[in-house]
Parts: structure tokens; sequence; C-alpha cells
């Protein structure tokens, strides 16, 4: 059943602390904007220091009382992972709710400064090293969540355990759907796992569905190009504002236990309001997703939960 759920029934979110990795546009700005709007204190991870402290000015336009920090992160270098991580715990005790948000899309062929392809390592491993180490916080606290945002590209995606890397032929359609297949293995292993450890944090994976942001500047950084708007135009998208309601409703809803996939309720989880996505069952593999997690722990050096 359909309920048009929208910012509007989020709950209060005075006294929660929530970490946003890329909040300075597109889908990551729209949650930091919902989140303030709800008394949240948010925290910011941003890589591109410019464009974060643009953001903020706009949230306090029209919410003077937002209580917004931003941090520096760089999900394709664990180098800043782990410092981003460290300078937390020297400043907080405890998270309620960690967002990985943060992604590129379909780039040239490049590799992070670890020497991981590049979608893989941003979008996935960025993102475990980055949970693991503030999992102890997010411990701290009675309840918590993890949401990490896949994608509809997933469908038709695999994970090519013998090509993560990219250096026996790269696809970059291909590897972005790879990397967000990645994210949705994540989410779900890491709820099994938090669970069979008694863990107070549980985990959850949602989608935009096709929102319009910068991912379509195709990694570039720069603006959407005038083909890509075209593009956009004619596959037809919705907003950012309409595609971050899967992950509020993901991050907020009550109702939610852990491991619920959550996306668009229109034709093809494409456009529309919230609701859980069961399409992806079939994708949940135990032996794919024990595979992926040993692989990102030996690849990020991030160990956590047996």
């Amino acid at each position: 059943m359909r309920t048009n759920w929208t910012v509007n029934q989020m709950p209060t979110q005075q006294g929660n602390r929530v970490v946003i990795t890329g909040a300075s546009s597109g889908i990551g700005y729209q949650t930091a904007r919902a989140f303030a709007s709800k008394g949240a204190e948010v925290i910011m991870a941003i890589r591109n220091v410019e464009k974060g402290e643009e953001a903020v000015r706009q949230i306090k336009l029209e919410n003077p009382g937002a209580n917004l920090k931003l941090m520096m992160l760089d999900l394709s270098d664990l180098t800043s992972v782990r410092k981003f991580a460290h300078e937390f715990e020297q400043s907080y005790d405890s998270l309620h709710l960690l967002i990985n948000n943060a992604g590129v899309m379909t780039p040239p062929y490049l590799k992070t400064k670890d020497g991981f392809e590049l979608q893989f390592g941003s979008n996935h491993l960025g993102h475990f090293a980055l949970t693991g180490l503030l999992l102890p916080a997010l411990n701290n606290e009675t309840t918590s969540r993890v949401v990490t945002l896949s994608s509809t590209a997933i469908k038709g995606a695999k994970i090519d355990f013998n090509n993560l890397d990219g250096s026996k032929g790269y696809k970059k359609v291909e590897f972005y759907r790879q990397s967000k297949l990645a994210n949705l293995l994540f989410a779900q292993e890491l709820n099994q796992r938090l669970r069979e450890n008694g863990s107070n944090t549980i985990s959850l994976g949602s989608h935009p569905g096709r929102a319009n942001t910068n991912l379509y500047s195709l990694g570039s950084g720069k603006p959407t190009s005038l083909f890509m708007k075209i593009v956009v135009k004619l596959i037809g998208t919705q907003s950012a504002e309409m595609g971050a309601l899967p992950t509020l409703f993901a991050a907020t809803e009550p109702s939610l236990n852990g491991g619920e996939y959550i996306g668009p309720d229109g034709k093809g989880g494409n456009m529309g309001f919230p609701e859980i996505d069961s399409s992806v069952l079939k994708l949940y593999e135990s032996e794919t997703m024990g595979r992926l997690w040993k692989v990102s722990e030996s690849l990020t050096g991030v160990s956590y939960l047996s």
C-alpha cells in the first residue's frame, strides 16, 4: 500500500547525531537538509570543502539554527578514512546514524590512492572501512542505524572477484553496477552480522531511483553536460529531494527492523515515494556476500564482527 511518505512524517531528530557522506550535493545534500530541519546534529563528511561550505550556507539560509559541521573525508583514500574516524573519535563518543551516500558514477578507468578501481574503491571499500571504524561509536547508542545507498543499476550486475581492479578489462557501466551491488550486499551482510553479535545497531539499504543529481556528470566533478541533460530528460527522473526520501525513510522509520531495502514505489522503482523493495531478495547469495566481506576486510585492513 502506498503511503506517500514525505519529510513531514520524519520523527524529530533532536539529540541525534548523523554522519552523511557526500553531503554537499545531490541526495546527500537533501538528506542533510532534512535532518537539519528536524533538529539533528549533522556531520557532513565531504571531499570538497568549498562545496561543503556553500551547502552549509544554503541550509542555514532556510534554517538558521541548523546544527551542522563539516569534516573532510575522501573515500578514495583509506588514510583519509582512518583520519576521519580518528578525528570523530576524538570529538564524539557516540553516533546515532551513519548514511553511506557518497559515490562516483562511470568515470574513465582510474584508481584510488590505494590502487583500487575508483568506483569499487570509493563506493564500496571506502564505506566498508568507514563503517567498521565508526561501529564502536554506533554501538554506544541504545539504538543506531547504518544506511547504505545502492542503485537501480544493480539489475544484471555481478561481482567479478577475478577482476576487481579492472586490470583485465574495464567497462565503466559494468564496474558502476558492480560497486552498487557491493553496496547492497554489504548492507545486508552487515545487518546479519550485527544481529548475530547482538548489536544495538541495524543496517539497511536504500536507492533513490532515477534522481536528477550531479552523478550524471559521469564522475568528472563538472556540471552535467548538455548531452547528459538531454538523456536525463528523455529517460525521466525525479528531483534529488524526492530521491532522498527512501534514504530518509530507511534512516528514521520506527517500524523497520534492519535488513530492509527501501526505494521509490513507482514503476520499476524509478520514481515515487518510499516503500520496501523486495525485488532484491534473490540477489542475497550467502557465498557471494561472505566472499565479498572477506575480500573487503583484506583490501581495507579493517576487520569487524565475526
